[in-house]
């Protein structure tokens, strides 16, 4: 057979002989004609064949077709408006069928969420999973680019890790030669050594970890997290800035290269947000939600799901924004390393970032002064011994820095206006899923 041509590239060629491989998605078996819809990793085409009289091998073949069976097919390709899908065809002088299909898919359009989970690899053939996959792709380049050309640099941190970079309550522990590792809650720790070491602007992109028996739409006990941190900072301030032109640059690349498909398949438009991005402190938002009739429990001191919700509605009335930092937050529900408000130790020099309704992103000015390190981690609980490789980073010079930690899955989620993480995760990871 000839090279491969894919599907996207077929409109421009002219008519003439081609070459086509995929997976068979519709087979219409008549008596004079044989249709077979093909797609590919780029789209689908149909396939026509004129039935002889008395059958041969490739009509015998198609009639056989099972569903998802993946073929190649030399043809001529035909330029016909008349086609409804794409005003191309392809006639089929050739077929091989080279991973022939089960008969029967044990998923449907309908199947639930954990069924087509259980059956991901076919579940991904969807065009709706495909775009996911390549929405993900552009906005995450998008954002290496972006790194990459205001001088920050790639680091690689670890996930397996000798003590807690947060809250140990939510660490899997795993047997290390007879000791105890854990899994990497986040690289908190590992991208701020790299401010002691000079190296000034940071980003990872990269798997963690979290020991989170929640069932929710956006949780996962296994995750991907997109990491960032910058040297000299004179507030959180500094970190928001740079957070919200990050996003500018992925959001305006999926724009520019799905926008359409996106509309399409999603009946979204994608909006590249202006900047700054509002700004509210969580008092002030608090305020804002209970006059709208919503009152955020006392029992905790953050934001509630459905607070969230309350004041993204707000911000989207008042300012036509799909984004909202959240501010200053109280020191009693921040890690022990964010730095706290000079004058009022209630308060931290960090945020939230709010995307449509739903939290994505923690950042924060750090601490990095050693002996208030110090205090503030005794005054959490921790044993200042136990993080002794962490505040060795600030014993010998350390600048004022920030940074933060967002949620891969949870952005694309919101950007798609999907209602799950397990929809746009290539293989979801929770409390009750360790398969495929």
């Amino acid at each position: 057979m000839s090279a491969r041509t894919l599907v996207k590239n077929l409109a421009p060629l002219e008519d003439g002989p081609v070459s086509v491989a995929g997976w068979v998605e519709k087979v219409r078996d008549q008596k004079k004609v044989q249709f077979v819809v093909l797609r590919d990793e780029s789209g689908a085409v149909q396939l026509v064949r004129p039935r002889p009289e008395g059958d041969d091998d490739i009509s015998r073949a198609i009639s056989g077709l099972a569903l998802g069976s993946f073929v190649r097919v030399d043809g001529a390709l035909k330029h016909d408006e008349r086609v409804k899908l794409g005003g191309i065809e392809v006639r089929i002088e050739g077929l091989d069928v080279v991973g022939a299909s089960l008969p029967e898919s044990p998923i449907a359009d309908d199947s639930s969420i954990d069924k087509r989970l259980d059956w991901r690899f076919l579940d991904l053939r969807r065009p709706e999973q495909n775009l996911v996959l390549r929405v993900q792709t552009t906005f995450e380049h998008a954002l290496r680019t972006w790194w990459v050309e205001n001088d920050f640099v790639e680091i690689h941190t670890p996930k397996l890790m000798a003590s807690a970079s947060e809250s140990r309550a939510e660490l899997f522990e795993v047997g290390y030669f007879g000791g105890t590792a854990y899994l990497a809650q986040s690289p908190q720790f590992f991208k701020q050594m790299a401010q002691p070491a000079g190296l000034g602007r940071v980003f990872e992109i990269g798997p963690a970890f979290r020991a989170d028996p929640s069932f929710t739409s956006r949780h996962a006990t296994e995750f991907t997290s997109i990491d960032a941190e910058i040297s000299w900072v004179d507030s959180h301030e500094d970190v928001m800035r740079m957070h919200e032109e990050l996003l500018v640059a992925g959001l305006t690349a999926v724009k520019e290269k799905h926008g359409e498909e996106i509309e399409a398949l999603f009946g979204v438009q994608v909006t590249v947000p202006a900047t700054p991005f509002p700004r509210i402190p969580l008092a002030e938002a608090k305020r804002i939600v209970a006059e709208h009739g919503y009152t955020v429990p006392r029992h905790d001191e953050d934001m509630d799901p459905e607070g969230e919700r309350r004041i993204a509605a707000y911000v989207k009335e008042t300012y036509g924004h799909e984004f909202v930092f959240l501010t200053d937050y109280a020191s009693s529900i921040r890690p022990f390393y964010h730095m706290r408000h000079e004058g009022d130790a209630a308060l931290t020099n960090s945020y939230d970032l709010i995307f449509n309704g739903t939290e994505i992103s923690t950042g924060a000015q750090r601490e990095h002064r050693i002996d208030v390190l110090e205090a503030q981690a005794r005054e959490k609980g921790l044993d200042p011994e136990e993080l002794g490789f962490y505040l060795d980073f600030f014993r010998y010079g350390v600048p004022p820095h920030g940074g933060f930690g967002m949620g891969l899955n949870r952005v694309i989620m919101l950007l798609l206006g999907l209602p799950s993480i397990r929809e746009v995760t290539y293989l979801f990871r929770g409390p009750n899923r360790l398969l495929p």
